[in-house]
């Protein structure tokens, strides 16, 4: 049997998949559009994949939206794939007992990424914070990451503003860099309200008309991660998404989150500066997240 895993990472707008080895190298990567019209099309999407690569894995990892009970595999939720709620990816695929099939959020997964083998290595106390729909979130702490009791911890999206107890006001929403860049592109006047790409070209380009919206977006990640840093104690921030290859993304986070220091000076006395920076996997921390969850899962 092969000594490679079959990874998936799956998005609301994409099923990201990867066979990668027991050392982490990712050997191939492909991406197919998520189905959104139920979980029959969906799960004859992912079992096509699987059959495709019949014989070249020995295990089939996933990271997906939602809470995971790592009981049963159970997901809960499933985020904007809502069809996902309560299914247990090992029951659907009802695969070989031989081959091991593991589940882990996608928040978490990517935490789980960056502390095996990227920029959370070796580091006691931090996070991954993943921009994208909303804010995903994995917390490290003394080395381990934090489930908690229901599985739910990180579930930074949740997070609210005491003064506006609304839906629009939670962190999942103020700190959507998906509404970000819609928001943009609307002032912009972009026909593609999605496009990413021309819309960063603007902020790179320091556009008047549009920096107060960007400044403001990474305001408020960079007072997400000083209130984390209050709790964990933590030492490093790593963002994630694909967003964070942006280099004046990190650039600005780490900018405001130094703003605020000087602006609250006790901060500055008292609380030891955290560093900020990209993650080292982006776009593709999910597809290593998800194995090291099964590989801890194995060694378990």
């Amino acid at each position: 049997m092969s000594r490679n895993f079959l990874a998936f990472d799956i998005g609301g707008t994409n099923i990201k998949y990867g066979l990668l080895n027991h050392s982490g190298n990712l050997i191939k990567k492909e991406a197919i559009e998520t189905p959104h019209d139920g979980l029959d099309s969906f799960l004859k999407t992912i079992k096509k994949i699987i059959r495709d690569n019949k014989n070249l894995f020995r295990g089939v990892c996933f990271s997906v939206p939602g809470t995971i009970d790592h009981t049963n595999e159970m997901i809960y939720g499933g985020g904007n794939l809502t069809f996902l709620d309560h299914q247990s990816f090992p029951e659907l695929l009802d695969l070989d007992d031989s081959i091991p099939v593991t589940v882990e959020n996608d928040g978490k997964a990517a935490a789980l990424a960056e502390l095996w083998l990227g920029n959370l290595k070796g580091v006691q106390n931090g996070a991954a914070i993943t921009l994208g729909t909303g804010i995903g979130g994995g917390i490290i702490v003394n080395n381990k990451l934090v489930y908690g009791k229901h599985f739910q911890a990180g579930e930074l999206s949740f997070m609210v503003d005491w003064k506006s107890f609304n839906e629009k006001d939670m962190l999942g929403t103020s700190g959507s860099a998906i509404l970000m860049i819609k928001e943009i592109a609307e002032v912009l006047g972009l026909p593609n309200k999605k496009d990413g790409k021309a819309v960063f070209s603007a902020i790179n380009a320091s556009d008047s008309r549009i920096m107060p919206i960007f400044t403001n977006y990474c305001r408020t990640i960079a007072a997400l991660i000083n209130n984390v840093q209050m709790v964990i104690g933590g030492e490093r921030f790593v963002i994630a998404g694909g967003i964070s290859a942006q280099k004046i993304l990190v650039n600005t986070i780490e900018k405001e989150y130094t703003n605020i220091r000087e602006q609250i000076p006790i901060l500055n006395s008292t609380i030891k500066e955290a560093e900020i920076m990209e993650a080292r996997f982006h776009n593709d921390a999910n597809l290593y997240g998800a194995l090291y969850h099964m590989l801890l899962e194995n060694d378990n």
